[in-house]
């Protein structure tokens, strides 16, 4: 089994090498695949100069700014052409710790297509600490259970993985997503499509370093969203 990593990044300067060095020193069988939105900070030079050093590490530079969506459809699509089996996500800033992978490695073993890292699940937390993104966040997934129909406590959580099989059954070209709902909409077509899937809980820790990607069109664009991912449009 060839196990990927898929990291999304812009302006994770600050952030990066640290991740890929801890996944890397406690995970043999992982590659990890950065997805660079043509960072101004310099970035994809760290991610370059880290490939000397790790053989597993893979570096995509997209041509200009397209958003965390696009960056996840080239990210999976390269990971389809180049042999892997199984497609893990998880945020540059380590609020995904990577801890975590021994139990989706678990999860994997034990035959699930779609593997969820969630806050909100029993067990899990967050340590945000801002009210209106708390506030948000969970009333955006609450609303996105109702609409969406299926027992999932975080569809817009990003520590994620998916299994080959599950991720050729869907049109990555039909994912209309932009921002953070990619999450939710990807899980939403995967689940419809009958893969197997389960939620396990997670503690979600804020970056310390470099600036959120977060704003109000990414909030506004969660919520009417949800509508157009059940509708199929």
């Amino acid at each position: 089994m060839k196990h990927i990593v898929v990291i999304p990044t812009y302006n994770e300067a600050e952030n990066i090498e640290s991740l890929i060095n801890e996944i890397f020193q406690n995970y043999d069988n992982l590659s990890i695949l950065i997805v660079d939105d043509s960072s101004p900070d310099g970035t994809a030079a760290i991610i370059k100069n880290l490939q000397s050093k790790y053989n597993k590490l893979h570096l995509i530079i997209q041509e200009k700014k397209e958003g965390l969506a696009i960056a996840y459809i080239n990210g999976f699509k390269w990971c389809l052409n180049n042999g892997f089996d199984v497609f893990s996500t998880c945020d540059a800033d380590f609020s995904h710790n990577p801890k975590y992978f021994k139990q989706v490695i678990e999860y994997i073993n034990s035959g699930y297509d779609v593997i969820c890292g969630s806050r909100y699940n029993q067990g899990g937390n967050t340590s945000e600490k801002n009210f209106f993104r708390n506030f948000i966040s969970i009333g955006g997934n609450i609303f996105s259970r109702l609409i969406l129909g299926y027992e999932m406590h975080d569809w817009t959580g990003g520590f994620n993985t998916y299994n080959k099989s599950a991720i050729e059954k869907i049109d990555l070209n039909s994912i209309k997503a932009k921002g953070y709902i990619f999450q939710a909409e990807i899980k939403y077509k995967l689940i419809h499509s009958g893969a197997k899937y389960i939620e396990f809980p997670i503690d979600f820790i804020p970056r310390t370093k470099g600036k959120s990607k977060m704003d109000i069109y990414i909030i506004l664009e969660a919520f009417i969203s949800a509508f157009r991912i059940k509708m199929g449009f």
